[in-house]
């Protein structure tokens, strides 16, 4: 968390209303349509504010992420967050790439709202990573460079071509999501409850982006089963070295 109280920080959830003005600099961030932000109180107070309470949870005192209790899981939750850091930042660079070439056609508009939810997914990647001093990939210049090429590249084929390599993207980032939530789920789906929630939700709509793909004529594409599996092919070793490197 990036900002430092002198008393106890806990997660607050606004039960009704929007957030009272006076409490805005402390947002942080929409979950599941209600709005979640930090507040400084003492443990088990209750704060009104015109007669709506909030109730605060002195469960937790961490965010998403809990506190590894030893080097293992340290070290699990270290690669979670570093591979889909690298993942999100990749697709960002891909949906850049598609929008340097398509973004001033009518298939700029798509491109456009995939790219923004990848930007809110690597926004929220980045504050975990500095909230849990987990390092990034040493290969992000790599993903930066590749990540662009292939996107710009599959959109000069059209927007089919772009479409197919969505396809293809995120139906290999939701596999490894699901991945994941099954590995969280083994260890401890209590513990690990906001962690699967968030990625979860991200998988949902990496799950939407691919079908956005297929609705747009991605199966159009030329050779669009060889495309579709070499960049996949591609993904996956891109996954495999980003949880190592």
């Amino acid at each position: 968390m990036r900002k430092a109280f002198s008393s106890p920080v806990l997660w607050v959830e606004v039960i009704q209303g929007a957030c009272p003005s006076s409490l805005r600099r402390f947002c942080t961030r929409y979950e599941r349509g209600e709005l979640v932000f930090l507040l400084s109180f003492t443990e088990g107070r209750q704060a009104a504010w015109r007669g709506r309470y909030l109730q605060l949870s002195a469960t937790r005192c961490y965010s998403i992420v809990p506190p590894a209790q030893d080097s293992a899981e340290k070290d699990m939750l270290d690669r979670m967050l570093r591979v889909d850091h690298a993942g999100e930042y990749g697709a960002n660079r891909i949906y850049a790439g598609q929008m340097a070439v398509l973004g001033r056609t009518e298939t700029g508009p798509i491109i456009q709202k995939m790219w923004d939810q990848e930007k809110a997914h690597l926004k929220i990647f980045n504050e975990l990573m500095a909230d849990n001093r987990v390092r990034p990939t040493i290969l992000m210049p790599l993903w930066n460079l590749a990540g662009f090429a292939l996107g710009a590249g599959s959109a000069l084929l059209g927007k089919e071509g772009a479409m197919a390599c969505t396809v293809a993207v995120e139906e290999s980032i939701s596999e490894h999501y699901n991945s994941q939530i099954r590995t969280l789920m083994e260890e401890d789906p209590d513990k690990y409850k906001e962690l699967l929630q968030l990625i979860k939700k991200f998988r949902d709509e990496e799950m939407e982006h691919h079908d956005t793909g297929l609705e747009h004529d991605a199966e159009l594409a030329p050779a669009y089963s060889l495309m579709k599996n070499v960049i996949q092919v591609g993904c996956k070793a891109a996954i495999y070295m980003s949880e190592r490197i």
